[in-house]
C-alpha cells in the first residue's frame, strides 16, 4: 500500500508589492498539475476588483467628441481612465469627481475619492490641459466585480453618461510549473512553483489566499455530501469565513481611538482581515491593549456590519464597570481613514501619572 504524502507547505521564494513566487511541496504525484491549473484559472477569472464603468465629461455627449482646451479627445481619455487601478473597501457603487484647471497634466491622483476608495497608481497621466482657461470636469462611476465588463450592449442611464469597458481583475499574470521533489527515499512527489503578478491593488500572497478560498468554497458543496463535519478552529472575533472585501480594508476605516489604533499599528496589524483572524486572548496580549480597547474594537466592527451587533452574548464579558484595565483610558480622538496617528506614540507609567 502506498504511503500517504507528507503534509504540503507553502514557501515564499520572492515577494514584492506586485510580484510573488511560491513553492508548494510535497504534493502527491499528479496534484501539482491539478492544483496549479485550478489556481491559475481562478486567479485570472474570479478575484474581485474595482474599476471605472461609466464616465461623464462636462459638455461632452458621446465618446467621439473633442474636449475644449484638452489635448486628448474623449476616446483617448477613456483609454487612460481604464488604466486607473482602484481599491474599494465597500461593495456599494461609488460616484467620484475630477475637477482640474489648466495648464498642466491631470493625473489619477487628482480624482476626489471617499475614504472607502483608494487610487493605487495616482501618478498615472489622464489628460493634458493646454491653456490657462482649459477646464476638465469628470464624473466617474466605480463598481466592484470580477473578470471583464464590456461597454457594448450597456445602455447609458442618462444623456452624456458614457459606459466604458472595465477590467476588474487585480491579476496581471499567473504562471506555474511542476517539478519533482524528494521525500525521504521517494522521488515521485510534485513541487508546484507558482508565480503571481498583480496590479498593486492586492498583494500576491493575499491573491493566492483568496483564490484558494474560492476553490474551497466551491468544493464545500461536495464535501458535505459525505456528512463530514467542519473542522473546529480557535474562536476568532470574526467567526466564519472572512469576505474578500474585508481582507485588505485598512483599520483606519474603523475610526478607532488613537490609543487603540497605535496599539494595533505597533503590532503590525494594519488591515481588518488580520483582526478577524485573532482571538480575544491574542488581542489582549498586545502591549497597552486592554479590555476597554477590546470593547471599543467590537463596537466599531459591529457598527460597520463586520461582526454581529448585540450585548456580547456568546462571548466573554469584556469589562466590568468597577474593574477597568489600567492600560486603558477614555477621551481619545478617533483615527479616521486618511488620517494618521502618531507612529511614535508610547505610554509609560510617568505619562499615566501626568495624565
Amino acid at each position: 500500500m502506498q504511503e500517504a504524502a507528507t503534509t504540503a507547505t507553502v514557501d515564499t521564494v520572492y515577494l514584492s508589492g506586485e510580484l510573488g513566487q511560491f513553492e508548494i511541496e510535497p504534493l502527491a504525484n499528479g496534484f501539482g498539475l491539478t492544483l496549479g491549473n485550478a489556481l491559475r484559472r481562478v486567479l485570472l477569472s474570479s478575484l474581485t476588483g474595482a474599476a471605472i464603468t461609466e464616465i461623464k465629461v462636462e459638455n461632452v455627449y458621446h465618446e467621439f467628441s473633442g474636449i475644449p482646451g484638452v489635448r486628448e479627445d474623449t476616446t483617448e481619455l477613456i483609454l487612460n481612465l481604464k488604466q486607473v487601478r482602484l481599491k474599494s473597501y465597500t461593495d456599494d457603487l461609488l460616484q467620484v469627481r475630477l475637477e482640474s484647471m489648466g495648464p498642466g497634466v491631470v493625473t489619477a491622483g487628482d480624482i476626489h475619492v471617499p475614504p472607502e476608495l483608494e487610487i493605487v497608481n495616482p501618478e498615472l497621466p489622464i489628460a493634458t490641459l493646454d491653456s490657462q482657461d482649459a477646464r476638465l470636469e469628470l464624473q466617474l462611476t466605480v463598481e466592484k466585480g470580477h473578470g471583464y465588463l464590456t461597454a457594448e450592449g450597456r445602455e447609458s442611464p442618462s444623456l452624456g453618461v458614457i459606459p466604458i469597458d472595465a477590467v476588474f481583475s487585480p491579476i496581471r499574470r499567473v504562471n506555474y510549473r511542476v517539478e519533482k521533489t524528494r521525500v525521504g527515499a521517494r522521488t515521485d512527489f510534485d513541487k508546484l512553483v507558482l508565480e503571481i503578478q498583480t496590479d498593486g491593488t492586492v498583494g500576491p500572497k493575499e491573491a493566492l489566499a483568496q483564490g484558494a478560498q474560492i476553490l474551497l468554497d466551491q468544493f464545500q458543496v461536495f464535501a458535505q455530501l459525505g456528512g463530514a463535519a467542519p473542522r473546529s478552529e480557535k474562536a476568532a472575533i470574526g467567526a466564519g469565513a472572512i469576505p474578500s472585501r474585508l481582507q485588505d480594508m485598512p483599520i483606519e476605516v474603523l475610526d478607532l481611538s488613537s490609543r487603540t489604533y497605535n496599539c494595533l499599528k505597533r503590532s503590525q496589524i494594519t488591515i481588518v482581515g488580520q483582526l478577524l483572524q485573532m482571538s480575544e486572548d491574542e488581542l489582549l496580549s498586545l502591549r497597552n491593549f486592554g479590555h476597554k480597547s477590546l470593547l471599543e474594537l467590537h463596537e466599531k466592527l459591529a457598527s460597520h456590519g463586520i461582526v454581529p451587533s448585540g450585548d456580547g452574548a456568546g462571548r466573554p464579558a469584556l469589562v466590568d464597570d468597577e474593574e477597568s484595565d489600567e492600560r486603558d483610558f477614555d477621551g481619545e480622538t478617533p483615527v479616521r481613514a486618511g488620517a494618521f496617528a502618531d507612529e511614535d506614540f508610547e505610554t509609560d507609567d510617568d505619562d499615566e501619572e501626568e495624565a
